[in-house]
């Protein structure tokens, strides 16, 4: 199935959750087509790519999902990065920007070379945040993934690495 395939089940929800904002709602997505979508994530990364991956980290809550799933389809670690007080000592944390507020993130330290995905990239706030804290917990971030990038920021960043997306607006 291809991304255009895929993008014809996202639904939209206009002023949600704030007003002006234009929510794009993956769960009919993923209900009807979830093994499509974890096939396209996957195919995001070369074999090559694959073989440097030792784990995949998951920004809460969608990511988690998504990461969840490719992880145990290309037999890899998964590492949660959650937000702030939901994880059990030791963690390392840092305070980031929203497209419509703040949060802190957090996640217990350990080490390998990770795929950061996510669900959607907005502004890149909570990506690079993310990427950031990775780093802070000892790890390497080889690759960013996000299931939608909005195009709200062109050429968004992290350390020269950009983000992959499997569908874009």
């Amino acid at each position: 199935m291809s991304s255009l395939d895929l993008k014809k089940f996202i639904g939209d929800s206009p002023d949600f959750p704030r007003p002006g904002i234009l929510f794009r709602d993956i769960a009919p997505l993923l209900r009807e087509h979830f093994d499509a979508t974890i096939s396209t994530l996957d195919a995001l990364l070369s074999e090559r790519e694959w073989e440097t991956i030792d784990a995949l980290a998951g920004i809460e809550s969608r990511g988690f999902v998504l990461g969840a799933a490719l992880a145990m389809r290309r037999h890899k670690g998964f590492v949660l990065v959650r937000k702030q007080g939901k994880l059990p000592p030791p963690v390392v944390d840092i305070p980031y920007a929203l497209e419509y507020g703040t949060g802190v993130l957090e996640m217990q330290p350990g080490r390998g070379r990770l795929l950061l995905i996510d669900d959607v990239l907005a502004t890149g706030g909570t990506l690079g945040a993310a990427a950031e804290l990775c780093v802070r917990g000892g790890y390497s971030v080889e690759a960013l993934a996000v299931l939608i990038d909005l195009r709200l920021v062109d050429d968004f960043s992290w350390r020269q690495l950009r983000p992959r997306a499997a569908i874009t607006y």
